[in-house]
């Protein structure tokens, strides 16, 4: 008997669940169906009534609405999302989410929505998902409600900040909390707290919600405090605008260093004018492109780890090249500037069509190791991974070529050859093989610059001609020769550059410098920092 009867509950238990299960999908069905329906302004409830019933599956409904994906089926009336696979768009029941076959674009009529709704639509969306296992998609339905406040949205907003763990979400909950207080009708006190924590909060959304705030406010102190709150905003997005100038000048000034450090020994020891320089740089780029190439094809678990390995075959490969246009051209021409000017001039002439007899005219390309993509936020500056490891190896790359001039025997023999090659060829240096060495040096830095490059630039035969230019100025700006003044000169650029841009363009801001440049060579014709010794003075 106590079988029977427990057997009896468990059926009646089922027959209820199965019951509710029906009663469920008949509610979201006729949701569902309301969203089809009528003008925008009727689909607007529509939207609404769909996300208070918090059914799960209202969330990605709603998204396929916004994203001009939900369609009802002629034939049948069902509603149903569609995505596309070649001439054919594969269907799926928005209620039961089942597959639903599939159809042209002919036999369904898309669920138009216009840009108001897709607001209401990403508000309602951000609401249904503040409870969402996923801190992530908690933390992203908060910034959406953040961005576009649903004063319908605060009741589940309470809910869920009351419920949350993760201190960062709680956060983000409470800052969307107060953008929703201010488009409510909340208590001037509750108003006036929702202010103090956007304004804490200082960023772009924060500062377009406080600015609705004080357009629509009718209480005059909701509107003051409004009003003050938004220029502190102001007032603190201007120092980070110009410390997000300061990074990006950085950024530009860690590529001009790898670009003129290499020229800056060659030009400073053996007083060559390379225009073929930006040429080496091109050939530590296309070195890359080689050996992501290799790696694509046969041995595809490696590629996180291209860069390192193109990084020691590009500075052979430049070197190599550096060597055999010393040894082969510019030995002949020491003591003529004008001459090697030309001469390497018409190298980096050549160079260019070898490559792109060999490579082809068309830009190569060059993939990002999965170390070196994404960013992060640091305030409300954004630091690309891609940029911050280029300033770090620039950084590496220096320090690198610092110890091997001070601690090295070729770095004594080439800073006595660069102080008085007379006197360093009377006790003994062979100038000629120090000279050799020291192209090889250069260019094979420039090499390593290539690799850089090739994360930020397109690797194309005229990659080198866009930082030759450049390079001369850092060059020359810094100190001739001088390492410590290349460094200075390329992050003193590189700022100044960044810092001119949004006032004067690109073009302009280039030729602002330059014009900067001429007039304090005029005053310091040594640069910033000029060697010591008798040959240069």
């Amino acid at each position: 008997m106590n079988l029977l009867r427990r057997l009896a509950v468990l059926l009646s238990a089922l027959t209820a669940l199965s019951i509710g299960t029906a009663t469920m999908a008949a509610d979201l069905t006729a949701l569902v169906a309301n969203l089809t329906v009528g003008g925008f302004g009727e689909r607007e409830a529509a939207i609404g009534a769909l996300a208070a019933s918090g059914d799960a599956r209202a969330a990605p409904i709603l998204e396929a609405l916004g994203a001009g994906r939900l369609y009802v089926r002629k034939a049948d009336k069902v509603v149903v999302i569609a995505k596309s696979e070649g001439n054919q768009l594969v269907l799926t029941d928005a209620v039961t989410g089942k597959a639903a076959g599939s159809a042209i674009e002919a036999e369904l009529d898309r669920v138009r929505v216009n840009n108001r709704l897709r607001g209401v639509i990403d508000a309602a969306v951000g609401s249904l998902t503040l409870m969402n296992p996923d801190p992530r998609v908690r933390r992203g339905a908060a910034e959406s409600l953040l961005k576009r406040p649903d004063p319908a949205a605060l009741a589940a907003l309470d809910a869920a900040l009351a419920a949350e763990k993760d201190v960062r979400v709680k956060a983000a909950f409470s800052q969307a909390r107060a953008a929703v207080v201010l488009a409510s009708d909340a208590s001037k006190a509750d108003k006036l707290a929702a202010l103090q924590v956007l304004r804490d909060r200082s960023d772009r959304d924060a500062l377009s919600a406080l600015q609705a705030a004080a357009n629509v406010a009718t209480d005059p102190e909701i509107k003051v405090a409004a009003a003050d709150a938004s220029a502190s905003v102001r007032q603190t997005l201007a120092v980070w605008e110009a410390a997000q100038n300061v990074w990006y000048g950085i950024s530009l000034g860690s590529v001009l260093l790898l670009a003129a450090i290499g020229l800056a020994i060659t030009f400073g020891t053996m007083g060559v004018i390379n225009m073929a320089h930006g040429e080496m740089v091109m050939l530590g780029a296309y070195t890359t492109f080689v050996v992501q190439d290799v790696i694509r094809t046969s041995a595809p678990h490696l590629f996180d780890a291209s860069l390192l390995i193109a990084l020691p075959l590009a500075f052979l490969v430049a070197g190599a090249v550096g060597i055999a246009i010393e040894r082969g051209v510019i030995r002949f021409l020491y003591g003529r500037p004008l001459e090697t000017l030309l001469a390497t001039w018409g190298l980096s002439l050549v160079l260019q069509q070898a490559v792109r007899s060999i490579f082809g005219p068309t830009n190569r390309e060059v993939g990002a190791p999965s170390w070196m993509s994404g960013a992060f936020q640091v305030g409300q500056i954004t630091v690309t991974y891609s940029r911050l490891w280029i300033v770090i190896f620039a950084l590496v790359v220096f320090a690198a070529l610092i110890l091997v001039l001070r601690k090295t025997p070729l770095g004594l023999y080439m800073r006595a050859v660069t102080q008085n090659r007379p006197m360093a060829s009377a006790m003994g240096i062979r100038t000629p093989r120090v000279d050799a060495l020291t192209f090889g040096l250069g260019s094979g830095i420039a090499g390593l610059a290539g690799v850089a490059l090739s994360q930020i630039d397109n690797v194309s035969p005229n990659l080198g001609q866009g930082y030759i230019i450049d390079s001369f100025m850092v060059v020359v700006f810094g100190g001739v020769g001088n390492l410590f003044g290349t460094l200075v000169g390329a992050l003193s650029l590189g700022i100044v550059n960044k810092f001119l841009e949004p006032y004067a363009g690109a073009v302009l801001g280039k030729i602002l410098v330059l014009v900067f440049i001429i007039l304090f060579i005029q005053r310091r014709p040594r640069g910033l920092f000029a060697l010591k010794g008798r040959a240069v003075e």
